[in-house]
């Protein structure tokens, strides 16, 4: 199953199964909060990485609280395919 959600800038991202078992496998904590984060990149705060101009970052506050930590955050890989934007959520991670 494929999910799609419009960030604040109006720029279509989808999350697929297969990242979002990638993300679950690796953050576990993160089960239960696909909602979560989909509701980060549709309104959380965003940031480019320096270094990966194609790599974008946002981050949101939560009521997730385990161990401290309080926010989540989603890595968005931003690409083109044949004219049309690809723009998908690589990972997630709490912080």
């Amino acid at each position: 199953m494929r999910e799609e959600v419009a960030d604040r800038n109006g720029n279509v991202i989808y999350l697929t199964d297969e990242r979002w078992e990638h993300i679950v496998e690796e953050h576990s904590e993160l089960v239960e909060y696909r909602t979560e984060v989909l509701s980060t990149v549709r309104s959380g705060k965003r940031r480019q990485d320096p270094f990966l101009p194609d790599t974008f970052y946002y981050k949101k506050k939560t009521k997730f609280l385990i161990d401290g930590l309080d926010h989540i955050e989603v890595v968005v890989a931003f690409h083109w395919q044949m004219d049309k934007p690809n723009n998908f959520i690589v990972t997630a991670y709490p912080k």
